[in-house]
This record gives structure tokens, C-alpha cells and sequence, in this order.
């Protein structure tokens, strides 16, 4: 049976909390070594230790830190993706500013108020002109996968505080949610 996961493009430590807290509120996992800015596992790695996960969803960051075209945050998510024994159930398509950004085509966006939008949204979460596509540091190789739903977000964790863990990271929690919805997966939240 493939393990089912759910792909993260930022690593940082916002984006490590707000990751950890969704996956363990919808009762998944998520591997605590893939954060990092840049990504510092190989896709070999990252695979192996997906695979000793007790159960799914299991979510995995990736970063570039900022290298343009495909960084090694990008060359790990795609060893990932096409892994034989993983299914990609979707991809938080992570928002940022960098001197020489890359974008991606997205299915939906989540601003930073919660809203769904076919327009892509910035760094901070604000609705963008923009139809259908994102801008940020790890997001160049996504047209390349094959995966049933791209959700754009903010800066992860971050958004003027509006995706912080401590607030119960609400976008991150309804990009997943959105993802496993798609997937026909039931939304199990764990009790407080």
C-alpha cells in the first residue's frame, strides 16, 4: 500500500509549527527532519523515513531558500513525488518573495482572511491579480508533477500572525483539509 502525503515548498521553523500542528490535529504526521531552509535530506532520505511513519497523512517540507530555477529542496521533492511506494495527495504551495522567483500553476488559493480565490495570493496572504498561479522560491517544479490539487497560501505560519500555530494556524488547516477532501478522505480532527 502506497503511503499517502501531502507535500509542503517552505521549511522554515513558521512553517514546521504550523505543519506539525495541522497534521496533529487531523490525526496524520509529519517528518520533523524535512525542515529546513534549504532542505538538507536527499529525496532517498526523505522516502525512508516516510515510509517508518506509523500512519498517513504524512506531510513533508521542502525548501530552496530562495535559489532559483529547481534547488535542492525541489530535486527531493521530486525523488519524493515519484516514488513508487508514496501517493501525493496534494501540494501547500507556499507563497514568497525572492530577488529571482519561480511560479506555478495552483487550483485554488486561501488568502490570509481564510477566503477561497482562483487568483493567486502574495507572501502576506493578499489577494493578487494574478489568475490561477503563484510566485515563490520552491514552487518551480510543481507543473511537472502529476497530483490531484495545488493549494496556494501565504507565507506559511506567518501572514501578519494570521497562520500562526498559536492561533490554530487556520490557512495551513484548510489547505490540508482542502487536500483531503479531494481526495475523498474523511477529516479527522483529534479532540482538544
Amino acid at each position: 500500500m502506497k503511503r499517502k502525503v501531502i507535500l509542503v515548498t517552505d521549511g522554515d521553523v513558521y512553517a514546521a509549527k504550523a505543519v506539525a500542528y495541522t497534521a496533529e490535529k487531523i490525526g496524520g504526521r509529519w517528518i520533523s527532519q524535512s525542515q529546513g531552509n534549504p532542505t538538507k535530506l536527499s529525496g532517498a532520505e526523505l522516502v525512508r523515513l516516510i515510509l517508518q511513519t506509523p500512519h498517513d497523512p504524512v506531510f513533508v517540507l521542502f525548501d530552496d531558500c530562495g535559489m532559483p530555477g529547481e534547488g535542492p529542496g525541489e530535486k527531493a521533492m521530486l525523488h519524493v513525488a515519484r516514488h513508487p511506494s508514496i501517493e501525493v495527495l496534494g501540494v501547500i504551495a507556499v507563497a514568497a518573495k525572492t530577488k529571482q522567483p519561480d511560479w506555478a500553476k495552483v487550483d485554488v488559493c486561501i488568502d490570509r482572511e481564510g477566503q477561497l480565490t482562483g487568483h493567486g495570493v502574495d507572501k502576506g496572504g493578499v489577494e493578487e491579480l494574478e489568475d490561477g498561479r503563484i510566485t515563490g522560491d520552491t514552487v518551480y517544479s510543481l507543473d511537472l508533477l502529476d497530483v490531484p490539487v495545488i493549494v496556494g497560501i501565504g507565507d506559511i505560519g506567518k501572514m501578519a500572525r494570521r497562520d500562526d500555530a498559536r492561533n490554530g494556524a487556520p490557512i495551513t488547516m484548510k489547505a490540508a483539509e482542502i487536500i483531503l477532501e479531494r481526495n475523498g478522505m474523511h477529516v479527522g480532527k483529534r479532540k482538544e
